[in-house]
């Protein structure tokens, strides 16, 4: 039973490890696009993987890009839309 317990906990950490990887890859690549660096890169990463795990972002980005929005009024359709979710 304590090996089931363990393989168990050990599959969903790498399940986990992985999801969270390739979030981190895809904000890694938005990233280099942007040709950020040093402080702006870390933290751009860490807001990137932060949206992508939530599903009201994706939505509400695809809302936005349906209503051609960009800059600030984009951000600002998007960050509504989003506290409207929740």
């Amino acid at each position: 039973m304590r090996k089931l317990i363990t393989f168990t906990a050990l599959v969903t950490a790498l399940f986990s490890f992985n999801v969270a990887f390739a979030a981190d890859a895809s904000c890694e690549a938005k990233a280099a696009e942007k040709k950020l660096a040093g402080a702006a890169k870390n933290s751009f990463i860490k807001k990137c993987a932060a949206d992508s795990a939530s599903p009201a972002q994706t939505a509400c980005d695809a809302q936005a890009a349906e209503k051609k929005l960009a800059g600030a009024a984009k951000n600002s359709f998007v960050k509504k839309c989003v506290a409207d979710a929740k």
